[in-house]
């Protein structure tokens, strides 16, 4: 199955209640588990990478592997800029092969942010891609970019309504209390302000900073409006950990084979969890019907 957008999973995703994990990978290793993962659950997949894994790694062998991953395993699967802060970056991610972006103009000030968005979603789309955006700031770090919680801004209902019909994009991300990387203290959603948001706009709502949060909560946001939820820390620590433990029993080690194994398997695990999680697995049958 080749690469496909967003827009038919996660408007499943919203009519049926569930949510579709998008999962930040960074090697071969780490996409190779995700969709591994994936494909024994029966379940839809987002493989995402954010600007600083395509400086790492380069779009171009990104969007290579992912094609052969979409080949080798028959379940859809999207391949995602993750917060793309620039118009640059978003061209060279669709002229590789990327099939949804995320422009990331949460920074700027509001009339700036609906200008870019919208120029964004216009090129994208012509070229079948779907496009998601941000309203309100996430504490913590993602990547380069780094939001204090002193100046956090939760996303204003009424302005998602007006941001979603001046930019036409496919989905929103929204600020309610989650944060990129580690919590420091207790999770606290604002779910009332998802119930509104959901009440107002009819496209699916995305989640980032979903690491960490306790399963309760996951499943409660999900039931109230949720469709994309984004896990990056949940990926990396325990792959770092698991490569840790191979050092540790063996420092003299040197074949990457053996230490970036345990390292690939570790990640699955937590994908499956996860994908149980959020309710996606075996929800693959309405892919394939559409694409007969």
């Amino acid at each position: 199955m080749a690469l496909v957008n967003t827009k038919k999973m996660l408007d499943d995703a919203k009519l049926n209640g569930y949510a579709v994990g998008a999962f930040n990978i960074h090697n071969l290793e780490t996409l190779k588990a995700v969709v591994k993962a994936a494909y024994e659950m029966n379940s839809p997949l987002i493989l995402q990478t954010t600007p600083g894994t395509i400086k790492h790694a380069g779009e171009d062998y990104i969007a290579a592997i992912a094609k052969v991953a979409s080949e080798k395993y028959d379940i859809p699967i999207a391949l995602h800029l993750d917060h793309g802060n620039s118009f640059d970056i978003v061209i060279r991610c669709l002229r590789a092969g990327y099939t949804s972006v995320m422009f990331d103009g949460s920074m700027l000030p509001y009339e700036q942010n609906v200008a870019a968005t919208k120029k964004v979603v216009g090129i994208a789309h012509a070229a079948g891609v779907t496009v998601e955006a941000e309203l309100g700031n996430i504490v913590g770090v993602e990547d380069d970019m780094y939001v204090n919680e002193d100046t956090n801004a939760f996303t204003d209902p009424k302005m998602a309504v007006d941001f979603v019909e001046k930019t036409g994009v496919d989905s929103l991300a929204i600020a309610i209390g989650t944060a990129h990387g580690l919590y420091k203290g207790e999770v606290r959603l604002d779910f009332d302000r998802l119930k509104e948001i959901r009440s107002l706009i009819d496209i699916p709502l995305v989640l980032h900073g979903a690491s960490g949060v306790p399963d309760n909560l996951v499943r409660k946001a999900i039931e109230f409006g949720i469709n994309k939820l984004n896990i990056a820390t949940e990926i990396k620590i325990p792959f770092a950990n698991a490569i840790k433990e191979v050092f540790k029993n063996d420092p003299s080690e040197s074949d990457p084979r053996k230490y970036l194994a345990p390292g690939e398997k570790s990640v699955e695990d937590v994908v499956k969890e996860k994908i149980r999680l959020f309710g996606c697995g075996g929800k693959i049958l309405y892919h394939k019907m559409m694409s007969m």
